[in-house]
Parts: structure tokens; C-alpha cells; sequence
């Protein structure tokens, strides 16, 4: 299949997902990341703010701040395809904008270097076990991925982890995936 399909096919297959079945996941995924090493051990967190059939990162990020983290989401800019991330502190510092997203006020927020993220939890449709990933479809953080230097991690439900995807030269894995299960091997079953 091709990515537009594989695509298609699981957000209908997410949309499908029973409300009960939507929060047992997220709570399972929401409880491996918070209780692991690599949340421990990570000051600032870069994290987009959910919005539609996209796992709840509200609880996620009250968490880091409640722990005293850091925490950082992205401002997309369409015209340029770029997207930074701005620290925020309250979620009154968002806007809706473009496709009832989520992100900072520009004028409210302060941008990041991407060096200063310690870890950066990436969204994503579909992963394979080598972390490639499928995502919404604009690229954005393809070009983010190229240098950013620390660690990539993603959370998936089971059903959004295939063998195999397609992958392009441009395309950048994550360092770790996070399922309901738990961590998964990279490059392992």
C-alpha cells in the first residue's frame, strides 16, 4: 500500500476505537511514558497539544508541569512548511488556528532552540519496528527531525505499529515507540 492508503486506513481504523477502548489506551500509553527513565530524566519536553483522533497529550503535558518540566509545543508555519516550538506555561497560551490546531501565541510564548529539547514526543498515524513513521501528511516534522540531536519517542496504540512501511530518504525514525503494551524493540517483534 501506499502511504496516502496506509493513511486513510488507519485513521478510519482509530476513529473506530469505542470511547472506553480510546481511554484504556491512552491511560496505558500516558502511564509507560511518565513513569519511565527517559521522562525521569528529561527537563524540557517538546509535545504537540492533541487535538481530534490524536492521543490525549493534555494530561501529559499537566504532568511535566506539575513535575516542574519544561514544556514546549509547536508553531507551524504554512508558508514556510517550518515549524519552532515555544515554551508554554499555562494552556491559555494557546490559539486555535488552521484545522482547530492547538499552538502557542507567538506573541505570548518564547521560541527553542531544538538543542534544548531533551525530549520530543513525535505524532504520528503508523510506525514500523524500525520507529519510521506515517504521519498527517505536511512534512513538517520531516524537515524539523533532520538535526535535531536528542531523543525522538512516539506513542502508538498496538494496531499502529506495522512490519513494514514505505520508507523515502528524507524520512527520520524515532529512538523509541511506546505502545498500551509498553516499549517496544526497535527492529524487534
Amino acid at each position: 500500500m501506499e502511504k496516502t492508503e496506509l493513511r486513510k486506513d488507519i485513521i478510519h481504523r482509530l476513529n473506530n476505537l469505542s470511547l472506553s477502548e480510546r481511554d484504556r489506551i491512552e491511560q496505558s500509553l500516558t502511564e509507560h511514558l511518565v513513569t519511565s527513565d527517559i521522562w525521569k530524566q528529561s527537563e524540557v519536553i517538546g509535545i504537540t497539544v492533541s487535538h481530534g483522533m490524536e492521543w490525549n497529550t493534555r494530561s501529559i503535558i499537566e504532568k511535566a508541569w506539575q513535575e516542574g518540566k519544561t514544556v514546549c509545543v509547536p508553531k507551524c508555519w504554512p508558508r514556510e512548511r517550518q515549524l519552532d516550538f515555544r515554551i508554554i506555561d499555562y494552556f491559555n497560551q494557546l490559539e486555535s488556528v488552521y484545522y482547530n490546531l492547538w499552538e502557542p501565541k507567538p506573541d505570548e510564548t518564547g521560541k527553542v532552540m531544538k538543542n534544548i529539547i531533551e525530549l520530543l514526543v513525535v505524532p504520528g498515524l503508523l510506525f514500523d519496528k524500525n520507529g519510521y513513521r506515517i504521519g498527517f501528511g505536511g512534512g513538517y516534522y520531516d524537515r524539523f527531525l533532520i538535526d535535531f540531536p536528542n531523543l525522538k519517542l512516539s506513542l502508538a496504540a498496538n494496531r499502529q505499529i506495522a512490519e513494514e512501511l514505505p520508507v523515502e530518504p528524507f524520512d527520520i525514525p524515532v529512538d523509541e515507540i511506546i505502545t498500551e503494551s509498553g516499549f517496544i524493540e526497535r527492529g524487534g517483534s
